[in-house]
């Protein structure tokens, strides 16, 4: 299983940035796919999640309005459009696999992308 995570960087406040995870090594279409992040000091934290279809989505409080993730189950990725960024949302944005076979769960990781919004 892989996953890696491209697009993060410096934006300023008010900016954009798309974050975009390739996967492979699952069935993709088998997975509900999920961004986290983790800001220095502080524990990881779910921003966004995606089923397995694409139909139904879920954001953390904090994100409601300003971010969107997508997910392309022909091209195997997900992406995070974050828009309107604030200082606080900067940390190390990780995208996350829940795949499930059977009644089995399995949880994978790519290795994280750094968002920094400063002016």
């Amino acid at each position: 299983v892989q996953l890696v995570e491209s697009g993060g960087g410096l934006v300023q406040p008010g900016g954009s940035l798309r974050l975009s995870c390739a996967a492979s090594g699952f069935t993709f279409s088998r997975a509900a796919m999920s961004w986290y992040r983790q800001a220095p000091g502080k524990e990881r934290e779910l921003v966004a999640r995606i089923n397995r279809d694409g139909g139904s989505t879920n954001y953390a409080d904090s994100v409601k309005g300003r971010f969107t993730i997508f997910r392309d189950n022909a091209k195997n990725t997900v992406d995070l459009q974050m828009n309107s960024l604030k200082p606080e949302d900067t940390a190390v944005y990780y995208c996350c696999a829940d795949v499930t076979i059977l009644v089995v769960t399995n949880r994978y990781w790519g290795q994280g992308t750094q968002v920094t919004v400063s002016s």
